[in-house]
């Protein structure tokens, strides 16, 4: 029995960091989650913890990187989990095509999980989620296209725009039907995915720039929160800008060096 969203949907956002107290006060005064105790019981002794939103949901999960993970190349970032029925076939046909296995697929309470990167090198986990037990048709919420402290876009700039459209159209049943153009750096090529359209493939501009999905947090106020970004010991590296519909954006990074990304009205 898995939850109710479709295949390929974005069901969770972790947080890996080296810092997890100070990443609790960052995105708490950015964003404006909250972050419980960590819950080692679920997690095989890891420091694991909960972004709760003001509504009382959960906005995803946060990783204590331990020393072991650094030195084996973890770096504090943001992971999607898409969502798979079959995690081991998936991981089997991923690994065939020129990805490879970061974590091999293991069971947790709440469901069955691997990571892997995608054959252009981007890591994504893959999970196959068990709902609770008194919500059987429950849904994962985490992505919104239109509420604050929700993920409200999912954004990956690709070294080979072509073959990630062609992986994530093939896996996870993504279609690319509307395109804006951008001058010299391409398509931005809308995802749309039963009905919602989920965030953009473009390609990578800079060679040097990490290989990852970058996701956009919802704020009331862009210019406020990109204010507290700067107070909190973060840097902002695009933005603010305006955005085709109205709102504004920031990209920055957490001051561990995490990318993550702001959308809202500009306010003030």
């Amino acid at each position: 029995m898995t939850m109710t969203n479709p295949t390929g949907s974005f069901i969770w956002y972790e947080l890996m960091t080296t810092d997890p107290d100070a990443a609790a006060r960052f995105y708490g005064s950015v964003v404006g989650w909250t972050v419980a105790a960590g819950t080692p019981d679920q997690t095989g002794g890891m420091d694991y913890r909960m972004f709760e939103r003001s509504d009382g949901g959960n906005a995803g999960g946060m990783l204590k990187l331990t020393d072991e993970m650094v030195a084996g190349g973890a770096r504090p970032t943001w992971l999607p989990y898409l969502h798979t029925p079959d995690v081991d076939r998936e991981v089997a046909e991923i690994e065939a095509e020129g990805g490879k296995v970061m974590m091999p697929a293991s069971d947790l309470p709440v469901g069955r999980i691997a990571m892997v990167t995608d054959p252009q090198g981007v890591p994504i986990y893959l999970m196959a989620p068990i709902p609770p037990a008194d919500k059987p048709d429950a849904a994962s919420d985490v992505f919104s296209v239109s509420e604050n402290q929700h993920v409200r876009w999912n954004e990956l700039a690709s070294p080979d725009q072509a073959a990630s459209m062609d992986f994530y159209a093939r896996h996870f049943g993504y279609a690319f039907n509307e395109k804006m153009a951008m001058g010299e750096m391409g398509d931005y090529c809308f995802i749309d995915h039963h009905g919602v359209t989920l965030g953009a493939i473009m390609p990578q501009m800079n060679p040097q720039q990490p290989t990852l999905w970058l996701f956009y947090f919802g704020v009331p106020s862009l210019l406020a929160a990109k204010q507290r970004i700067e107070d909190a010991g973060g840097q902002i590296i695009m933005g603010p800008h305006e955005v085709p519909g109205g709102e504004w954006i920031v990209v920055g990074l957490d001051p561990h060096g995490a990318p993550f990304g702001l959308v809202g009205p500009k306010g003030e």
